[in-house]
């Protein structure tokens, strides 16, 4: 996005693959914090696959399900 002040929206698809950047901003967190999730014993975050050293994939169906499962609904309680 050009404008420095509008908010970048992201909608996830289930079935596309999506890098470490682009969950890190759907989250709203450093992808800093993605790659520490995953190097946490046991690891941490949204279900990832490796496909080199250098390049990890993220399912949307996956991230939609990690955010699905670690909501919390305070009217629940």
């Amino acid at each position: 996005m050009t404008d420095t002040n509008a908010r970048e929206v992201w909608e996830l698809t289930e079935n596309a693959w999506y890098t470490t950047e682009d969950v890190a901003a759907v989250l709203k967190v450093d992808p800093s914090s993605l790659r520490r999730w995953r190097t946490a014993r046991p690891p941490q975050g949204p279900p990832f696959v490796h496909l080199s050293d250098r390049v990890t994939r993220y399912l949307g169906a996956d991230v939609l399900a990690y955010l699905q499962r670690n909501r919390i609904d305070p009217t629940a309680a």
